[in-house]
């Protein structure tokens, strides 16, 4: 999927790379999503990544918690997985840096666009951690916000089916598969692919979104 672009906005979700787990990193999934951003880099795409933390906490599943308390809890684990996938980005011979939008020095650079942009034109690949930074926001919007920031060609949404439905194919065998669809179809027909917020703020700022099926990990480079 990222053929034909310069600079792509990924987004992937943390429940993806635990694979067969119930919770936590599969490191041979991890690695075969670094392989194809590898594969990306090598053909001179430059990649920003945006990974969700629902492997180790999803704060709608917080029960009476604090709905602020249970989105930060949310942010943290997104940074596990950002230190994950770079480390074994950087195993590969591939330099990734991890930014978050929460300062934690020790542990990543602070978000800034203009260094971000740098490190993409320097070697191509930035992981966007910890969300927008703010409670109430899904990675989802993190990743259409990284991608204004950053001026990316393209969000690829990595999801388990194969693109997007008018109802859930899992469940209805008559559901209709879309080709294209635009923003404002996708508001006005409450398609929950993604958040309302992040159909706004591609629409505004122009930005195309693909979704694209990830069990045949390959698509995000073909």
């Amino acid at each position: 999927m990222g053929q034909g672009f310069k600079r792509v906005l990924l987004k992937i979700s943390g429940e993806f790379l635990s694979g067969n787990k119930d919770l936590g990193i599969d490191f041979e999934v991890v690695s075969s999503v670094c392989r194809q951003i590898k594969k990306c880099l090598d053909n001179n795409i430059q990649v920003g990544l945006v990974i969700g933390g629902g492997n180790f906490w999803r704060g709608r599943s917080s029960g009476k918690m604090d709905r602020s308390k249970a989105d930060y809890m949310g942010m943290l684990a997104t940074v596990i997985n950002a230190l994950g996938v770079a480390d074994t980005l950087e195993k590969m011979g591939v330099k990734a840096k991890v930014q978050t939008s929460i300062h934690m020095m020790p542990i990543a650079e602070p978000f800034n666009k203009d260094i971000a942009i740098k490190h993409l034109n320097s070697y191509g690949a930035v992981i966007f951690a910890s969300g927008t930074g703010s409670p109430y926001f899904s990675t989802d919007t993190a990743a259409a916000l990284r991608a204004a920031e950053i001026n990316a060609d393209i969000i690829l949404k990595a999801t388990l089916t194969d693109g997007i439905y008018d109802k859930d194919p899992n469940i209805y065998n008559d559901a209709k598969k879309y080709d294209t669809l635009t923003f404002t179809d996708i508001l006005k027909n409450d398609l929950r692919v993604i958040d309302s917020s992040v159909a706004s703020l591609c629409r505004d700022n122009n930005i195309p979104l693909l979704v694209f099926g990830i069990k045949n990990i390959e698509n995000i480079f073909l």
